[in-house]
This record gives C-alpha cells, structure tokens and sequence, in this order.
C-alpha cells in the first residue's frame, strides 16, 4: 500500500511539474509505457494467487486509471494553456477595414510602352521626356515645317487659345519637340564636352501623349508614341536599318521578321523611310513574321540638316536618324485588339480581358536574353 502510494504521488508531482506537451509526454511514457512504473506493476499481478490477485490487483488498476486520467487532464490544461498564448500572439482586430481586393489591370498600352523601352534601354537608349503643351516652334519650326504645312492647320492639330502675350500654344502632335530639345542642351554642353575631350552622341527614346484631330478604327485623338533619336558622328542609314530590325525582331518575339524600307518623306528627316513588316491578314487577324502581305509600322529618316541646324548643331559634322512608333498601335497588333477606340472607351470589360496583372513582367524581356 505505501510503495503504491507513494508512486502516486511521485507521478502526480511529475504530472503537475510537467511544463508542455513533450515533458508531460515523457512521464506517460516513464509510467504507463511498456517498461514503466505502473506497467511493471500490472506485470506483477500474474504471478499472484488468487486471493493475491483479487486484493492487489484492484489498487495497482485504479493506481493505473488514476495516473492516466491525470495525464489526461494535464493535457488538456497544457494545450488551453498553448491556445490562449497562440491567440494572443495571433490577435486579429475584427473592427478594422478588410484590405482591398487587387482589381486593377495594366493598359495594354503600358504594357506595351514597358516592353518597347525595356528593348530600346538594352539597347543603349536613355529615357527623355518632355510637356504634352508645346510653342510652335519646337513643334513645328525647328522641326522644319514650313508655315503653311496642312500640320498647322486646325483640322488636324489642336489648338489652344492665345495667352497675354499673343502667343498660341499647341497639344504636342508628337513627341519630336522632346528630340528638339535634348539636341538644344547638347548644343550648349559641347563646348564642355569638347575641352575634356569627349565624344557626345545622343540616343535617347521618347515615350509619351501626343495629340491630332482624327478618329477611327486606326487613330484616335489622344494617342501615345515613342520616338527615338541618335545624333553623332558618321551616322548613317545602315545604323537605322539595324536598329529598327533589331527591335520589331525582339518586340515581336520573332528572329524571322522580315521587313522592308519604302521612301516617304517627312519634313524633319532626309532621307525619309516608312518600314514595313511581313505579315498574314487572313482569317481576320494579322500574324507578324509571315504571310505574303505587308503592314507599315514605322516612319524614319535621317534627320533633316535644317533640324540640326535650327537645334545650333553643325550638320557638316553630326549626323542621325529619328524614327516614330505608334505604341497603341503596336500594342493592338501584337495583343490582337481590333480597334483603336475601344482602348480609352474606359469599358471595364474590356480592360479585364485585354488587361495585364500588375505582377506580369514585360513580355519583350524574355526576347532580350
């Protein structure tokens, strides 16, 4: 009896000192396991005689039942115990706002502005900007048109009111003017450049809004493009040629573009080009890089000495080459969008279906490796 008790009291000390799950484990295990204490007790009771057994055998089961039952409730206690610590630390403030579900999508054209820059940047292009409201001359005059080009005319351009000075300002009708000025600070800075015996070659892109009075399937009065410039020495066409196979190659994310060179003219550029892409139209969508027809995609040219000079550069020792994409249309032919309009309809349908998640990263960059 007080070797039976005693273990009882043993355990239940350990049982109560047992401070989490393992060490109240390891006492069960020490006690009621195949080796322990209160097992090897029961073990005993088969060599007992009868009258043995039945006076013994009742205290060492109810010594058994006692200890399992106090494990039991120390582990219920142990695991109360570890919740209420996990809800505390976990605690979350039911009265506070939900967070807002992620709805928006990416415009197909930044999307396609990410690409072509993210190309163009690989390519050794800086990022030039410029405003959207520009004077005549950097729209117009530096840029070689002359006064009475149809460009200035109010059935194609917008624009705005005079102010007090008597001057009209004008929405950009593209984002040349910013090629204007970067050739105006380079101007300026060679005489720096030149004293510390540095080569100053220009190669920017210019991305942005510009403006014109037209609207259907293929235009719309609000549209985005991206220029490029490069000014230095010995320029040539090759150079341009180069270029713009590079990147309608990369930005198609097709080695095999094939593309041709139309003569054009533009005020601002001489020679001036227009480069087209073979493609298929059957089916009623264009595929890029195949097929027997051919989709103009962008105007170029090396820029128009009367530009170098308006911008004080000599063109007897700089030359370059310009080029202009429509980054909506882009965007529209290699995202098959069938019309223009439908971009800035501002239709939530539509951006959910042509729309790009904010996690995407641009296509174009695979084609960069």
């Amino acid at each position: 009896m007080t070797d039976l008790a005693q273990l009882e009291a043993d355990l239940s000390a350990q049982i109560a000192a047992a401070a989490d799950a393992a060490a109240l484990d390891a006492v069960r295990v020490a006690a009621l396991g195949k080796s322990g204490s209160v097992s090897e007790l029961l073990k005993t009771l088969g060599a007992l005689s009868p009258d043995e057994r039945r006076e013994r055998g009742p205290l060492v089961n109810g010594l058994r039942d006692r200890i399992g039952a106090a494990l039991a409730t120390r582990k219920t206690a142990l695991e109360a115990a570890e919740l209420d610590a996990r809800l505390a630390a976990e605690r979350v403030d039911l009265s506070l706002p939900a967070p807002p579900e992620r709805r928006g999508r990416v415009h197909p054209t930044m999307q396609t502005m990410d690409e072509m820059i993210a190309i163009f940047a690989e390519m050794g292009f800086s990022l030039a900007e410029g405003p959207d409201i520009e004077d005549d001359f950097h729209n117009f005059t530096a840029l070689n048109f002359p006064p009475k080009h149809p460009a200035r005319e109010m059935h194609d351009t917008f624009w705005l009111p005079e102010d007090e000075n008597g001057e009209r300002k004008v929405l950009r009708t593209h984002t040349s003017p910013v090629q204007v000025r970067v050739m105006q600070t380079l101007n300026r800075q060679l005489p720096a450049w030149i004293a510390n015996g540095q080569k100053p070659p220009i190669r920017i892109m210019v991305p942005g809004r510009t403006y014109r009075s037209d609207s259907d399937a293929t235009h719309t009065p609000m549209f985005h493009q991206m220029e490029g410039l490069v000014i230095g020495e010995d320029i040539h066409m090759g150079h341009l040629k180069w270029t713009m196979e590079t990147f309608v190659s990369r930005f198609f994310e097709t080695p095999g573009v094939e593309v041709r060179f139309r003569p054009h003219h533009f005020p601002f550029t001489e020679p001036s080009a227009e480069m087209d892409v073979r493609c298929d139209r059957s089916g009623g969508e264009i595929r890029v890089g195949q097929g027997d027809d051919w989709l103009e995609v962008v105007g170029a040219g090396m820029v128009h000495p009367n530009v170098l000079r308006n911008c004080g550069l000599d063109p007897d020792k700089w030359q370059g080459f310009a080029f202009g994409f429509g980054i909506d249309r882009l965007g529209a032919l290699k995202y098959g969008m069938p019309d223009l309009r439908d971009m800035f309809a501002g239709d939530r349908r539509w951006i959910e279906h042509y729309g790009f998640s904010a996690f995407q990263a641009p296509n174009a960059a695979t084609a960069l490796s």
